[in-house]
């Protein structure tokens, strides 16, 4: 099998201790091409974030690195500005053709909550290597808002392929053709571009910037939050706004992606040098995001922006990331939006789950 592993196979590596646990695994934790990561016990304020190189263990580098350690039993705040390495509750013994991507959830990204995955003798962040054998480590540093966390808090998450299975650009093409992946003209280099929306129907509000000063986010609790507490609106009626430097913005994509059972994608920074900005985090997208096949009729990507040294126009259909898609091993059992917790299916502009939703714009 080549491709992306899709949930059956994740549970069959689960039994067979490929991925290993050291607490049971829980409900929702198996996703249809991911596995949910889970934190552990401990955090360490660490003066920097760092790789552990060729011949390291990230416990080495810990040795060297450590400020001090938070017992995250009955939760601890992890601050705003700081850098923290968690040991997950997961770990790996890959087979030599099965290599891994992690990521951070949704939910995740869209509280600008930086989160990256480590590992012993890693040299990337995220990337793990076919064969890797060893425990898996949180990089957490939030850069918006301080956040409550808990033990068993699912951050982030990890995806198992074989092989090379991205489409090339005239297999994408190929793809659209027989199965529309957006709504409209698909512009396809590099992946699927995706551009942003700044003339949303009906609404001159077309997204929200972090407020620089604010309480604490309990990560357990959802729809709870006031909006207005912690974002400011942004809106325009002239299709383009000015991304301030070190600003944290949640905008959306002006394109509905499909996302066909058989396939899978991730979001990738905009690769050419198109101004001062970047699309925060690359995030995975499910088979069935969007799909008609499980009620779908397309959804918006949402976009995490940030802007860094100088201010910068930007404008309504600009370019500013790209969906590199992916076939499956294996069509997955479950499909994203069907049947299980997929709170982000139909989207259009939205915050975290954590927020009340506005009554209306």
């Amino acid at each position: 099998m080549t491709g992306v592993l899709p949930s059956q196979t994740l549970e069959t590596m689960l039994q067979q201790g490929e991925i290993t646990l050291s607490e049971p695994l829980v409900d929702g934790q198996i996703q249809p091409a991911s596995l949910d990561l889970r934190l552990g016990h401990v955090a360490y304020r660490v003066r920097a974030s760092f790789l552990s190189g060729h011949g390291n263990t990230v416990a080495d580098r810990l040795s060297e690195f450590e400020m001090h350690r938070i017992d995250l039993d009955g939760g601890a705040v992890l601050e705003k500005g700081c850098v923290y390495v968690v040991p997950l509750l997961e770990g790996l013994a890959l087979p030599q053709d099965v290599s891994a991507v992690a990521n951070a959830k949704s939910s995740t990204g869209r509280l600008d909550l930086l989160t990256r995955t480590i590992t012993d003798g890693g040299e990337e962040f995220d990337r793990i290597k076919p064969g890797y054998t060893g425990p898996l480590y949180a990089e957490i540093c939030p850069r918006s808002f301080s956040v409550l966390v808990r033990p068993g808090m699912r951050l982030n998450q990890i995806r198992f392929r074989t092989g090379q299975a991205v489409l090339s650009d005239q297999e994408l093409s190929a793809l659209h053709a027989e199965s529309p992946l957006v709504d409209g003209e698909a512009v396809i280099e590099d992946g699927l571009g995706f551009s942003v929306d700044l003339q949303l129907p009906g609404t001159d509000l077309v997204g929200y910037r972090a407020k620089p000063h604010t309480g604490v986010i309990d990560l357990d609790r959802i729809g709870e939050y006031d909006p207005q507490d912690y974002w400011e609106e942004v809106r325009t009626t002239k299709g383009r706004i000015i991304l301030d430097p070190g600003a944290f913005y949640i905008l959306v994509s002006r394109e509905a992606v499909h996302i066909p059972p058989a396939y899978a994608a991730e979001m990738a920074p905009y690769l050419a040098m198109v101004g001062e900005f970047r699309v925060h985090y690359a995030g995975f997208f499910d088979p069935g995001f969007g799909h008609a096949s499980v009620g779908g009729a397309g959804s918006r990507g949402v976009l995490e922006v940030r802007c860094h040294e100088a201010p910068f126009v930007l404008e309504h259909g600009q370019v500013v990331g790209r969906l590199v898609y992916e076939r499956m091993a294996e069509v997955p059992q479950q499909l994203y939006g069907a049947g299980i917790a997929s709170n982000y299916q139909g989207q259009g502009l939205k915050l975290s789950k954590h927020f009340k939703q506005p009554q209306s714009s």
